[in-house]
């Protein structure tokens, strides 16, 4: 092994048990709350229609996907030593690897549109600001912590994955002493439960790029064991929290579904002033988590190519300058179209994409890849950081 090899051989041995385990579930967390469940739109988007038990058994159908899925996709990326997203689908499609990445470019577009529209929707509601505030707030952050590459998005993750999921638990909490009595009536009225399992599958398949788009994060990991283990653990890490939110939500079903931000309606019912302000604020923190983790994937990808070609690393001012290149065309999109059309028309269509290009090849050519060629192929070894 090269001195460069046992370096980073030598990174990986000496990573904490949070940073093999946990980080990558956390990390999965992150890139899928923003738009995945953070306002409470998407939820009641995918699983409201299919009432409270059938919405239910749609998320625990996606929970599971999203573990199926994560933990291929860590072995897939060990094996084939990947650590962005191109190098990943170049192994898994060859030619085609391009496909995927015009499908991760709307998304980009789609995603960071809506953030933008959100972080606004909460200036405005929380502060009273215009929302051009919110969403420049938002920009702001989301630079800041991808200019400095994988140690600061890394803390970034970690951070807000305490304050969110201590929040969670605490509207949980307040919802069961507050209204516990009409969670448990609107579990009990009758509701068609058909449609949960297309539900499932489609919002599955829509947040499951979050497992590609967080392969730097893999650096740590020592074993094909760990991948495994943080694969499975993935799934119920980023659904717990949406699981917390959808019982409460059930305590006003079915009119909640009509709201543009469900989780403004839920807090105004709670009658707490503190409590409102402090989860606007996890919003806007789980926001600025969702869309650091999508920008600084693009980054990765641009700086393995950066190296390939001219042997150079990417450094801080390019970074910063390709993610406000990306924020300020991205969010532009939020001033023309409302928050709700863009999660009804986008995401059901990029989910089948990434279904498509993504899940389907993994699970079929990835795992006889996996079958056939895991002890043939190096191991996956850490990386040293090169931002």
């Amino acid at each position: 092994m090269s001195g460069a090899g046992e370096a980073q051989a030598q990174g990986a041995r000496g990573a904490s048990w949070f940073q093999r385990f946990l980080l990558p579930g956390f990390a999965l967390k992150a890139v899928i709350i923003g738009g995945g469940y953070a306002t409470g739109r998407e939820l009641a988007e995918f699983f409201l229609p299919s009432g409270p038990w059938g919405g239910l058994a749609g998320m625990i159908l996606a929970m599971l996907i999203w573990s199926i899925v994560a933990a291929v996709t860590f072995l897939f990326a060990r094996m084939v030593g990947a650590r962005d997203y191109r190098s990943f689908f170049e192994a898994l499609l060859g030619r085609a690897w391009f496909i995927f990445e015009i499908g991760y470019l709307l998304f980009i577009i789609l995603i960071l549109a809506v953030f933008g529209a959100a972080a606004g929707a909460i200036a405005e509601v929380a502060f009273g600001a215009a929302p051009i505030v919110g969403t420049l707030a938002l920009m702001a952050g989301i630079g800041l912590f991808a200019t400095f590459g994988n140690a600061s998005v890394e803390q970034l993750f970690k951070w807000v994955s305490f304050l969110l999921y201590g929040v969670y638990a605490l509207l949980l909490i307040l919802a069961l002493s507050g209204f516990g009595d009409r969670i448990g009536a609107g579990f009990a009225v009758p509701a068609p439960a058909d449609g949960w399992a297309l539900g499932g599958l489609t919002y599955a398949g829509y947040n499951i790029i979050g497992a590609v788009v967080i392969l730097p994060v893999l650096r740590h990991m020592r074993s094909d064991r760990d991948a495994v283990v943080a694969g499975l653990i993935a799934g119920p890490l980023a659904m717990a929290p949406a699981i917390a939110f959808f019982i409460c939500m059930i305590a006003f079903y079915p009119g909640i579904a009509q709201e543009v931000l469900p989780s403004d309606f839920l807090l105004g019912q709670l009658g707490s002033p503190t409590f409102h302000l402090l989860f606007q604020l996890m919003i806007f923190a789980a926001l600025l988590e969702s869309g650091t983790g999508a920008v600084h994937a693009v980054n990765e990808r641009i700086a393995k190519a950066w190296h390939i070609r001219r042997g150079a690393v990417l450094g801080s001012p390019a970074r910063l300058g390709i993610a406000l290149v990306i924020l300020t065309g991205c969010m532009l999109v939020a001033d023309r179209v409302g928050l709700v059309a863009l999660i009804a028309t986008g995401y059901r269509a990029l989910a089948y994409i990434f279904l498509t290009v993504y899940v389907l090849p993994l699970l079929t050519i990835g795992l006889v890849r996996l079958a056939r060629r895991r002890h043939a192929v190096p191991p996956f070894v850490a990386q040293e950081e090169v931002a």
